[in-house]
């Protein structure tokens, strides 16, 4: 049986929390506690949550991180940075690109996808379609970027991990709809390919 995986928006930018449940075993792992404890444990009824995991440190994805580990007492897993300004919370596990995190008789496999911030990482169940993605990418564009050196390195992130990924990748982002990334692989190729000179900020895929 494949992954069941929820999602909840919470918080003032309708941040996407999502839960990954192994269906033989209910364990469960948290995505992203941005805000609204109480919707966030109420996506992990009939489970047993083992994990938490931030794909990365703005404030609007870890609002309710500290509150939902101290209600829960469960290890918290994320990259290791450099985070965004003012985070400070240490994890039980620092995530690598490539590690693997079990979740029962599944496993998910990390992404480390700089750009948007330094510790972004996306979340792929393995054997699945489907990408846990943060604000790596949406549907139609790129995570903003804060300096020129940070949009080069989502170029970079979009050409070396992303495109790699097949068509029927599902990605699911933190805020927004999911989406198919062959129909946008056309797209993407475009946008890596031109050179936006000093370009950063807000980027749309046909820009």
């Amino acid at each position: 049986m494949n992954v069941e995986l929820r999602t909840q928006p919470v918080g003032p930018y309708s941040m996407n929390a999502y839960v990954l449940v192994c269906p033989a075993t209910k364990q469960s792992i948290l995505i992203d506690p941005g805000d609204e404890s109480d919707r966030l444990t109420a996506m992990l009824h009939d489970t047993k949550p083992n994990a938490i995991i931030v794909t990365h440190t703005h404030p609007d994805h870890v609002g309710a991180l500290a509150e939902i580990k101290s209600l829960l007492q469960l290890p918290v897993m994320f990259h290791r940075g450099p985070h965004f300004e003012g985070f400070t919370l240490e994890a039980d596990r620092w995530l690598s690109n490539g590690d693997i995190v079990p979740l029962g008789e599944h496993s998910l496999r990390i992404f480390h996808t700089p750009g948007h911030i330094a510790d972004q990482i996306c979340i792929a169940i393995q054997n699945d379609t489907r990408v846990i993605v943060g604000d790596t990418i949406f549907d139609g564009g790129p995570g903003k970027t804060h300096s020129v050196e940070d949009f080069q390195t989502m170029r970079k992130t979009l050409r070396d991990v992303i495109l790699r990924w097949s068509e029927e990748t599902v990605c699911y982002p933190g805020h927004g709809a999911s989406f198919r990334l062959g129909d946008h692989r056309a797209e993407i190729e475009a946008f890596v390919r031109k050179d936006h000179g000093e370009f950063f900020g807000d980027a749309t895929w046909g820009m």
